[in-house]
């Protein structure tokens, strides 16, 4: 399933300082959709190159973390549950900033 995955926020700089990724995801075998639970642990082993516990807190995204699937927020789509398709565009930016 192909997808653009969008870093911000700082978050970019956990995957070697790039915004955009285009990537080609398949679901578990045995599984026809990709969720965004699945999602996640792609990202945690094929993006996130560095310091994981700034994006991922369990098997969701660290609190302060906000996360749109084609610019609606992922809560109100089903969140970890949300079922993916084919070209979604899901950005992730983080809200959280040192001071």
């Amino acid at each position: 399933m192909h997808l653009t995955l969008e870093f911000g926020g700082g978050l970019e700089l956990l995957c070697q300082s790039t915004k955009i990724h285009s990537v080609d995801v398949k679901p578990k075998p045995g599984q026809d959709k990709l969720t965004m639970r699945d999602l996640l642990v792609w990202v945690k082993s094929n993006l996130i190159k560095e310091r994981p516990e700034m994006f991922i807190k369990g098997d969701s995204v660290r609190p302060g973390v906000l996360v749109l699937i084609n610019d609606c927020d992922w809560e109100l789509c089903g969140s970890l549950d949300t079922e993916l398709e084919e070209k979604d565009n899901v950005v992730f930016i983080s809200t959280l900033h040192g001071g």
